[in-house]
C-alpha cells in the first residue's frame, strides 16, 4: 500500500458496476440485462452488444457524454442516458501505466 502511494501507482478497483455508464474509461464488463425498449435492445444486439459479451470503455469526450465502447471490435457510442440502463458486472480496471 505504501509503495503504491509513494510511486503513485493506482490498485484495481474491486467492486461491480451497476450499470455501463459507471464504468471509467479503461474498464472492462460483461454485459447483462438491458433495460431498454425492445426494438432499441434489438438495435443494439445487432451491433454485437449483447448480453454476455465483453465491452471496454474506449474513449469519452470531454464533458463525458457521449462515450465510445468496444465490443468484439465495433466501437459504439452512446449517451450517458441509454447506458446507463444496460446492467453489466465489472471485469477489472486498468492499473498505472496499462
Amino acid at each position: 500500500m505504501i509503495f503504491n502511494f509513494i510511486f503513485g501507482r493506482k490498485q484495481r478497483r474491486q467492486r461491480d458496476a451497476g450499470a455501463l455508464a459507471d464504468l471509467e474509461v479503461g474498464e472492462r464488463a460483461i454485459v447483462g440485462h438491458m433495460e431498454l425498449a425492445p426494438t432499441l435492445a434489438d438495435h443494439l444486439m445487432n451491433l454485437g452488444l449483447v448480453p454476455g459479451m465483453e465491452v471496454t470503455v474506449a474513449r469519452s469526450c470531454p464533458g463525458g457524454d457521449p462515450r465510445v465502447y468496444r465490443v468484439e471490435g465495433t466501437e459504439i457510442a452512446m449517451r450517458r442516458d441509454l447506458s446507463s440502463r444496460i446492467r453489466v458486472q465489472l471485469l477489472g480496471a486498468p492499473a498505472f501505466g496499462d
